[in-house]
């Protein structure tokens, strides 16, 4: 159902309708709708697009907000003043409108007569709500172009559509893309001859082509013909110049690359029309730098851009060439080229890359190097000559030791920063034993070769190195020297004798010896023999010794100029000699005095001196007497025995005498003490007297007293 007949149904309904129903929210004694629901305009033969042709009374009562209005002739629209304005230049109009108002909170029809139209006021009810007739569809729409960047003035009728039944009360419409949507208004037609306009200059490059619809109404609106697409075609002209995508390029080739090498692309870009010759290019280089050997090394390939070497590869090398990089200035051309074409410019540079086409040369072949004997690190630095590109692998040496090294006493290195090989002594040379070494030495780079260069004598060098004669100082041997001694042997006794070395062999000269360190100050050495005797007692039990040895150090000084020195040690094992008396621990005991258990405690023997001279140990009372009337040892295992009382004994300090005697051959003894204190106990809590201690031999003999009283 059409527009015109939807607002005039919609507009008998609400006419029959009670409209004086209030909604929620509406203000008192408000009537939503159209207040005034019938208005009058004069006919006019054209109606100005955009002049208001009347102001409608429209409340929703609640602010009119999101209301919208429909009009049942196209080209008519209620702005948000409530105006009804034209849309464009209206020349015919129906003789009614009619205006639909839609709310949340209102529903409306208003009906707008034109007046001044008395023959058209007899239409019937199928030509008031626009229902449509029947025509034949006869549009000519002929395929149009324009030419972009036309210049005013505008617009510009480039075209015309044809209606075989044109009749007064036809009219011609244009839509789509470019009329009535977005680009909007690039181009017009003439309601009444159907004459296509553009109204501003067009660019091809933003939109090529316009595809619209072409179709013609009845005064009523009606559709009658069409729609017919119309394609619209925009001609290019050559307003766009070539464009590099970048303003410099840079490409490399190879020394002695065969002529016609392919060094590199360029590449333009013109936004005109590809299948016409504004857009055709034509690439030229207009200028080297520098121009020499030739001013024409390089050649373009005029349609692909393609740049390659015309320089022969002999021509081609880096090492004669006056530079090695190379700037062209290239030009490309539309038109295909010709005197009218625009142009662009880009800058391509070339790099001549070097290939490994020259062996390293010695500049000597002969090297001479001094070193002390005895000394490391580098003796000399060998220098080559290179004429490939520094920096790279063709030019980057390698260097080896190819003979004279039989000891591997040398390395060879490279010094990054300048190519340099660096001879360096890795083990120390000795004078005495070869002063003189030569050395033969290999360059080469870390690329091959090309095939038709080869590495010739002068990739070769001799290197002589003398050895520089130093007073060494003398050298102990064995170093350390180790021997076994028996601790406590007599004072003076002999110890070891030391025994140092000049490696001076060439010369004659004499050691002296010296005590260097000596922590417990037990020995004495002789300056000129090396024997070391004991200046005070060898103690294995000493802090000067672990794990049984003592160490010391001597010093050894020949009477070279300057005199030199060397360091020896001397490690004594000592052995164990039976020289410590044992003794017992704990030194205290406790226990309370109403024990059932009458064991006191168990105690250990302890001895410096190591088996067989310690453990077993013999523990016993001592030789008091009636000891053993109160108190009883007995022997747990070699080195522990269990303390017991025989009868329970009063709160009090006990100092119990025990004696101890160990393994040794002879044994040791001695007569110790053990602090037993007799408690009272209560409660997990044992109450212990701080008074001197009772020795034990007093108890017995009170205890003695007590159990020999008669019984009364």
């Amino acid at each position: 159902m059409e527009t015109g007949v939807r607002i005039f149904l919609l507009f008998l309904l609400q006419q029959a309708a009670d409209v004086g129903c209030r909604q929620e929210g509406r203000r008192e004694g408000c009537v939503p709708g159209f207040q005034v629901k019938q208005y009058q305009v004069a006919y006019r033969r054209i109606f100005q697009k955009g002049l208001p042709l009347l102001q409608v009374e429209f409340d929703d009562c609640a602010g009119n907000e999101d209301v919208a209005f429909e009009v049942s002739v196209p080209g008519f629209h209620v702005d948000g003043d409530l105006n009804l304005v034209p849309l464009r230049d209206v020349r015919y109009s129906r003789p009614v409108l009619f205006i639909h108002g839609l709310g949340v909170h209102a529903d409306d029809v208003a009906q707008v007569d034109i007046t001044g139209r008395a023959s058209e006021t007899q239409h019937d009810l199928k030509e008031i709500v626009g229902l449509p007739h029947r025509w034949k569809r006869s549009l000519l729409v002929p395929p149009m172009i324009v030419t972009e960047n036309q210049r005013a003035p505008f617009p510009r009728i480039i075209g015309r559509v044809i209606s075989t039944e044109k009749s007064w009360d036809h009219i011609f419409r244009l839509t789509g893309p470019g009329a009535d949507r977005d680009p909007k208004g690039l181009f017009t037609i003439d309601i009444d001859t159907g004459d296509v306009s553009v109204t501003r200059s067009l660019d091809r490059e933003a939109i090529d082509s316009y595809q619209l619809e072409v179709s013609t109404t009845d005064l009523n609106g009606n559709l009658v013909e069409g729609p017919v697409i119309l394609v619209i075609t925009v001609i290019d002209q050559n307003d766009n110049r070539p464009i590099f995508k970048e303003t410099r390029y840079t490409g490399e080739v190879l020394e002695g690359s065969p002529t016609g090498t392919t060094v590199m692309t360029m590449m333009a870009f013109d936004a005109d029309d590809p299948a016409t010759d504004n857009a055709a290019l034509r690439y030229n280089i207009i200028r080297q730098s520098p121009d020499k050997p030739s001013p024409n090394m390089f050649y373009i390939d005029a349609e692909r851009g393609d740049i390659v070497t015309v320089i022969s590869p002999t021509l081609l090398d880096r090492e004669t060439l006056p530079t090695t990089t190379y700037e062209l200035e290239i030009v490309a051309k539309d038109m295909a080229g010709s005197e009218v074409g625009l142009t662009g410019t880009a800058t391509a540079t070339i790099t001549i890359t070097d290939k490994n086409d020259h062996a390293p040369e010695f500049t000597h072949p002969l090297f001479e190097a001094y070193v002390y004997e005895g000394s490391t690190g580098v003796v000399v630095n060998l220098t080559v000559d290179d004429r490939d590109d520094p920096a790279t692998g063709a030019w980057r040496a390698v260097y080896s030791i190819i003979n004279g090294d039989p000891t591997r006493s040398f390395e060879i290195q490279t010094n990054p920063d300048n190519n340099e090989g660096m001879l360096s002594v890795i083990k120390p040379l000795d004078y005495e034993g070869t002063a003189f070494h030569k050395i033969f030495i290999k360059v080469e780079n870390e690329d091959l070769l090309v095939p038709d260069v080869g590495y010739g004598p002068s990739s070769t060098a001799t290197v002589q190195v003398r050895v520089l004669d130093i007073n060494e100082g003398p050298v102990f041997f064995p170093d350390p020297l180790i021997v076994t001694r028996m601790e406590n042997i007599p004072v003076e006794s002999f110890v070891a004798s030391l025994n140092a070395t000049d490696p001076d062999t060439l010369q004659l000269q004499s050691v002296r010896y010296a005590i260097l360190r000596d922590p417990a100050g037990w020995l004495t050495v002789n300056q000129l023999r090396g024997t070391v005797n004991t200046l005070a007692s060898l103690d294995r039990e000493s802090p000067y010794v672990h794990d049984n040895k003592y160490t010391a150090a001597f010093i050894a000084i020949d009477n070279g100029s300057p005199p030199a020195t060397g360091t020896g040690t001397l490690i004594i094992y000592l052995e164990d000699y039976n020289d410590n008396a044992p003794y017992v621990v704990p030194s205290v005991a406790q226990v309370c005095e109403d024990a059932h258990d009458m064991n006191v405690a168990i105690v250990g023997g302890r001895d410096k001196d190591l088996p067989p001279n310690g453990a077993p140990f013999n523990i016993e009372l001592g030789k008091q007497p009636g000891l053993d009337k109160t108190w009883k040892v007995t022997r747990v295992n070699s080195t522990h025995s269990q303390i017991m009382l025989l009868q329970s004994l009063k709160k009090a300090n006990y100092q119990l005498p025990l004696i101890i005697s160990d393994s040794g051959v002879p044994p040791m003894s001695n007569n110790t003490e053990v602090k037993v204190q007799v408690c009272v106990c209560k409660k997990n809590k044992m109450l212990c007297s701080s008074a001197h201690s009772h020795h034990a031999s007093l108890v017995i003999m009170l205890t003695t007293l007590v159990l020999a009283r008669p019984c009364l």
